[in-house]
């Protein structure tokens, strides 16, 4: 048995006891109750969160192994670019317009 299902199998037991005793039948009682349902909803989230914590702790089939290793990803150069005037001859005369130059 691996670590992680003994202790899931652990917060189980203990989970359920903790149910089992708040669950309990008591006296009827005339007054509110809001805080012992605010302290079991609070609980609950509580439980919940420890258990999704562990069981996102095993990666199971899909996971990478040990084996496996993913080098970093392609490095993309951005050019290196500059604005200049260019001159150019239109057919009647000489002409200049800026152009962006890359590398």
């Amino acid at each position: 048995m691996t670590k992680i299902s003994k202790t899931l199998t652990t917060l189980a037991a203990a989970t359920t006891l903790a149910i089992a005793a708040v669950a309990a039948p008591q006296q009827a009682e005339a007054r509110g109750r809001g805080g012992a349902v605010a302290a079991g909803i609070i609980g609950g989230l509580a439980a919940g969160a420890i258990i999704g914590g562990i069981a996102s702790q095993n990666r199971g089939y899909y996971g990478p192994g040990p084996g496996y290793y993913y080098g970093p990803g392609p490095v993309y150069y951005a050019p290196r670019c500059y604005w200049t005037r260019e001159r150019y001859w239109d057919g009647w005369g000489w002409r200049s317009h800026r152009v962006r130059v890359c590398s």
